[in-house]
């Protein structure tokens, strides 16, 4: 069974910071691209980051120059480091990652529960 663990979001004021973090833990040999998406009331999911195995990151154009994805192999975690924050961040971010149990069997994609994020005065 894996599970990805998010941790970190709370309430920050408009030009905060704030650090999420996003662990797998459970049985799976190999941990493929990993991300974070977001969604705010009445909004659809849309895509924030990606980091691929090989550290390559992609990023929305909301977002660019404000956010940094990174990730940590050894602790099979991803975080999002968001900084300059604006009131239209506000959103439940979600952690996404392809995880596979077995070198024999394709990636499987896995959701993160969600993690509030508020930016209010």
């Amino acid at each position: 069974q894996v599970q990805l663990v998010e941790g970190g979001g709370g309430l920050v004021q408009p030009g905060g910071s704030l650090r999420l973090s996003c662990a797998a833990s459970g049985s799976f040999v190999s941990i493929g691209a990993m991300g974070w998406y977001r969604q705010a009331p009445g909004k659809q999911r849309e895509l924030v980051a990606t980091i691929t195995s090989g550290g390559s990151a992609n990023y929305a154009d909301s977002i660019k120059g404000r956010f940094t994805i990174s990730r940590d192999s050894a602790k099979n975690t991803v975080y999002l480091q968001m900084n300059s924050l604006k009131p239209e961040d506000t959103a439940v971010y979600y952690c996404n990652a392809n995880l596979t149990s077995s070198w024999y069997r394709p990636y499987t994609n896995y959701w993160g529960q969600g993690t509030q994020v508020t930016v209010s005065a």
